[in-house]
């Protein structure tokens, strides 16, 4: 990407984010974390990828909802963003779902899971160690 379609990738983003918080009171789109924007060269259209978040996130019912939200709300968020925005061109808008913190979320548990584990594991070797180094220290005195 060219050091300008970054910056118009960057600025819709940033825009659609907004209209998205304050303006769209579409129901089925909840809490949508846009995570990145890609631009065509041509500006012909923009892929918006998006995470759900939530206690429901990672569910493809509720990925389909807001899919469903968000491709009706696109022609509403490209005219607004339109206005705000000063490009000769708007690119069309298109959604897409991005799974990366969803599943990043799901690595973390699972590393907090074992770490736990293993930390309980050391802590019963550690109690085993000093009850054998007591007992030899109880024989020695004997």
């Amino acid at each position: 990407m060219s050091r300008r379609t970054e910056k118009i990738a960057s600025e819709i983003r940033s825009e659609v984010a907004r209209l998205l918080r304050e303006e769209v009171t579409d129901p089925r789109i909840g809490l949508v974390t846009l995570t990145r924007v890609d631009v065509a060269p041509d500006l012909s259209n923009a892929v918006l990828y998006y995470s759900v978040m939530g206690t429901e996130a990672a569910d493809a019912e509720t990925v389909e909802r807001v899919d469903d939200g968000l491709y009706s709300a696109a022609p509403f968020l490209r005219r607004r963003a339109a206005r705000v925005l000063s490009l000769k061109r708007m690119p069309e808008l298109r959604f897409r779902y991005d799974p990366s913190l969803s599943l990043g979320a799901d690595t973390l548990s699972l590393l907090r899971s074992l770490g736990g584990k293993e930390s309980g594991a050391q802590d019963e070797d550690e109690s085993a160690t000093a009850d054998t180094s007591r007992s030899g220290a109880d024989d020695e005195t004997a």
